[in-house]
């Protein structure tokens, strides 16, 4: 079974400095049937206003990553981290036992366009931490190359779930597949640009729910750039 998500039917908050788009349930958006896709809690389409951003916050027991697609996040946490994220590079903060934090916009002149994605865990009680790798364009072009996984092989950011995530850049006769193993819930969203996935034409904040589903196809790209996620089927709770 393949669901659509159209980018439309998706949660939308303008707070002025951030304009924000849900794909699933989120602070004053819910929605029963898009609450959570197996550990997949959040994606969240953010555009932060230059010199504006999120003040000090906490968070526990959830697995965070940052993925960049124009600007540069700037971050901070009670850990002493400070890192600069940009276009290209993956962020993973697994709150753990508890942390806090700040994302900012601090260009004078830009927006920072970015995904905030939220993965539940295995469980909880893990100590914080926190990991930042960089994938080239190249590393990306015509492929899904694994940039999340709970092993952190080959390069990949680690977190603590049976979860991957796969990054792609399409363009024109480029083409990949991913395999589900059996049991396993896939989603895939577009980032940017234009894609056929499984034969579905879809633009940018559209996304597909994958299950008992044995494979994701992603060719005919227009500046596309893809996010494919491999999932356990568990429940949030």
């Amino acid at each position: 079974m393949i669901t659509a998500r159209p980018a439309n039917e998706r949660g939308h908050a303008n707070h002025g400095w951030l304009d924000s788009w849900h794909s699933f349930s989120f602070a004053n958006y819910f929605d029963p049937d898009h609450v959570h896709w197996g550990p997949l809690r959040v994606i969240n389409e953010d555009r932060v206003q230059a010199g504006q951003g999120f003040g000090t916050h906490g968070h526990r027991d959830m697995e965070i990553i940052s993925y960049v697609l124009d600007g540069a996040l700037g971050h901070q946490d009670s850990m002493g981290t400070k890192a600069s994220i940009v276009p290209g590079e993956v962020q993973r903060m697994s709150a753990g036992t508890g942390i806090t934090h700040s994302e900012f916009n601090h260009s004078k002149d830009g927006t920072t366009h970015f995904l905030q994605i939220w993965i539940i865990p295995s469980h909880g009680g893990f100590a914080p931490s926190y990991e930042q790798k960089t994938y080239s364009a190249e590393d990306k072009r015509g492929r899904l190359r694994i940039v999340v996984s709970p092993d952190g092989r080959d390069g990949s950011v680690s977190i603590h779930q049976d979860a991957s995530m796969f990054a792609g850049l399409f363009d024109g006769e480029e083409s990949a597949t991913h395999d589900f193993a059996p049991g396993r819930l896939g989603y895939v969203h577009v980032a940017r640009g234009e894609v056929t996935v499984n034969g579905r034409a879809l633009k940018a904040g559209d996304a597909l729910m994958y299950r008992d589903e044995p494979q994701v196809t992603v060719e005919n790209g227009n500046g596309a750039e893809v996010l494919v996620f491999d999932l356990p089927d568990v429940r949030a709770g």
